[in-house]
């Protein structure tokens, strides 16, 4: 199937947030804060129309990520291009544990359904979305919204969602410094001692509970033994924010690789976070958000009047 200029597609994705504490590569939780990105069907070639967060860093070929994506599911769908063209306005910051490249590629793919009118399912997102990442939690997360558990099955990757008490929000230190998740990574040790794999268990299965029905137990329920302690010599700004947070009660952690501080807990307790001034540090309350969405499709009658909708709308 070969799409001709004029198809248009508008997604909404979500920024995310990965490990929550405990759950490391398996807990996600998408955020109340939505990227909107466009992309069309041109005669040739690929442009790209980028702003925003890291733009000046983006290749403005077909290597950019939400057109790598892209790529995928429409070869997958059975459908070419000629050309694509891209516009984006980017607000995710780039490499701060807040789930920018899986917003990317989550929006590539569910773009390419866009194009090429296939109702695709969840599954068919989180699959291939999961081949490009190589993690599930945060395209988990992207895709299905709220707050999801990955895991491996006999059918390969797959996500249950878990259920969030309405009353809990979420509070982001986001540092003007950004870190490389392969950089957190590395830092890694290859084992760790059985009686802490015992007791992440324990507050990873008690994080669940405390999501779900008792965000009293929030602050117990996000202490981790996996994977933080080792990645501080990467972050100690972030480190040191982290432990003043929970000094003062809140449950605080690393946000996905980091270098954010995540704060978890009631929205209502989470307001007096708004107003501390962190040297280094932004800070943005947000609440549990929704996945990823198809917001507009059309099939426009002059490819030159599509052309100037999707700028304007950037």
């Amino acid at each position: 199937m070969r799409l001709t200029p004029g198809h248009s597609v508008t997604v909404e994705v979500p920024a995310t947030s990965a490990n929550l504490g405990p759950g490391f590569d398996c807990f996600g939780m998408a955020l109340d804060w939505r990227e909107r990105v466009y992309l069309a069907v041109i005669e040739h070639g690929y442009q790209i129309e980028v702003s925003g967060e890291g733009a000046a860093e983006l290749p403005r070929d077909e290597s950019h990520l939400i057109i790598r994506a892209a790529l995928v599911g429409l070869a997958d769908l059975g459908a070419d291009v000629p050309g694509l063209w891209l516009g984006c306005r980017n607000t995710i910051p780039h490499r701060r544990g807040l789930g920018s490249s899986s917003a990317a590629i989550v929006a590539g793919l569910l773009a390419s359904a866009g194009l090429a009118d296939v109702a695709v399912t969840p599954d068919w997102l989180l699959g291939h979305a999961n081949a490009i990442e190589g993690h599930p939690d945060n395209v988990g997360a992207a895709i299905y919204g709220g707050f999801v558990l990955a895991y491996e099955s006999r059918s390969g990757v797959m996500v249950a969602q878990g259920r969030v008490d309405s009353s809990i929000g979420a509070a982001l230190f986001i540092p003007e410094t950004s870190l490389a998740t392969e950089t957190a990574r590395g830092l890694l040790p290859d084992t760790v001692p059985h009686i802490d794999a015992a007791a992440n268990s324990g507050r990873a299965a008690l994080l669940v509970h405390a999501m779900a029905s008792d965000p009293n137990l929030l602050y117990d329920a996000s202490y981790d033994w996996l994977h933080q302690r080792y990645r501080e010599p990467a972050m100690p700004r972030s480190f040191e924010l982290m432990k003043s947070l929970r000094g003062q009660g809140f449950a605080a952690m690393i946000s996905g690789a980091g270098p954010s501080v995540l704060v978890l807990g009631r929205q209502t307790d989470l307001t007096a976070l708004q107003d501390q001034h962190v040297p280094g540090f932004a800070v943005r309350l947000s609440g549990i958000g929704a996945g990823a969405s198809i917001t507009e499709r059309n099939v426009a009658q002059d490819r030159r009047d599509q052309t100037v909708q999707l700028r304007f709308a950037l």
